[in-house]
């Protein structure tokens, strides 16, 4: 099996910490273990835990956690994985065969593409449209979803593009799968992370979170963690969440990759779940997107001569197109190098001529490295 450079990760991990001001990331400010867990007498207990070798799966606690955000679910449908990561990567490794044939979300984090063509499948792009406030084109669904389709990859809310499935999309794909028996894989990393609430269906409070496709047909895994919504990424915690069979059978994959989480990442993970302290976390989470985007908001409308942008429903990315198109990656390495400043383009998410802005670091931060854009801008238009 050959496996081709992942290179949005390789970008990020060579050059984050050799650039001035870092804009690339996708997640918000992480927390520390003491914000996360304030109590000193309940982080002591779990400081004080020996740090054997965990229940390889997940603790039952952690697990029940997990289940209850997905409604239907028990923890016979959990397996925790070391990080959304593991949790793609053990899905499409169990699902996926040579020949096999993939629908995949495209913009997208390029992780189950990469992984499909390893493993020798064909992978169909299923486009979300600039012109549908980057939703899905529904005549292209059953056009795409056929009897050769083995699986369908969807992020929701979506990386880098911030918006958020309609009712009617979500219906449409699974109706569409469930019709040739196709596998919906889900990852719903940024499920948590929603900005603008009345883009959330059924939406009727600030605190509406993007429906699941868990439970919406018997072939149906959803992806998640704690990186990117829950604001620790160091934590190293994920799950997938299914029908009990499959996340047996997963298991046993697991146990072949990571074999299982630390004992105190499982402890932290499940502090983290509490509910009071879940519902802390995401208003965290959401007070900073919704302090931070606007700025970013009015930095694309004085540059809109240079960015088209639709504003993000969920997630702390803006995806930005360039109007007069161009090679986004050329213009990420001459910021890096010219600028020290780190973004995402295009050409690393399969859409080329765009670039993603990360928004949920420091607010001062992002204003220099805005600055820094809008010069590069001005000595590249001289």
């Amino acid at each position: 099996m050959k496996i081709e450079p992942f290179e949005l990760e390789r970008w990020q991990s060579v050059w984050e910490n050799q650039v001035e001001l870092n804009i690339s990331e996708s997640g918000v400010h992480p927390l520390t273990t003491a914000e996360l867990v304030p109590d000193a007498d309940t982080l002591r207990k779990i400081l004080d835990v020996p740090q054997g070798y965990p229940q390889t799966n997940g603790s039952e606690e952690l697990r029940s956690r997990i289940a209850a955000m997905y409604p239907g679910a028990a923890v016979p449908n959990v397996l925790v994985t070391c990080g959304g990561s593991e949790a793609n990567y053990i899905s499409t490794w169990a699902l996926l065969e040579p020949g096999d044939e993939v629908v995949f979300m495209l913009p997208n984090y390029m992780q189950i593409s990469g992984l499909a063509e390893a493993f020798g499948a064909t992978v169909k792009p299923l486009w979300l449209r600039e012109k549908l406030q980057w939703g899905i084109d529904l005549d292209e669904i059953p056009r795409l979803i056929t009897p050769k389709t083995k699986l369908v990859a969807i992020c929701n809310p979506n990386n880098p593009a911030g918006s958020v499935l309609s009712d009617a999309e979500r219906t449409a794909i699974v109706a569409a799968a469930a019709k040739v028996g196709a596998w919906i894989l889900s990852d719903e990393v940024y499920r948590g992370a929603e900005i603008d609430c009345s883009a959330v269906p059924g939406s009727k409070t600030d605190l509406a979170i993007t429906p699941t496709f868990y439970g919406g047909y018997e072939r149906i895994l959803c992806t998640g963690g704690l990186s990117k919504a829950y604001s620790l990424p160091g934590l190293r915690t994920g799950w997938v969440v299914g029908p009990a069979d499959m996340i047996e059978r997963l298991w046993s994959y697991h146990d072949y990759t990571s074999i299982g989480p630390t004992m105190l990442t499982d402890r932290l993970a499940s502090a983290a779940l509490e509910p009071k302290r879940r519902e802390w976390i995401l208003n965290r989470t959401r007070t900073v997107l919704r302090q931070n985007y606007p700025a970013l908001r009015e930095w694309l409308d004085r540059h809109a001569d240079y960015f088209s942008h639709i504003a993000p429903k969920a997630g702390a990315i803006a995806w930005a197109g360039l109007r007069h198109g161009g090679n986004s990656a050329a213009m990420a390495e001459a910021l890096r190098v010219k600028k020290s400043v780190l973004l995402v383009a295009g050409e690393q998410m399969g859409m080329n001529s765009f670039v993603r802005f990360g928004f949920g670091g420091d607010p001062q931060h992002l204003q220099k490295a805005l600055a820094r854009v809008a010069d590069w801008i001005e000595d590249a238009g001289r």
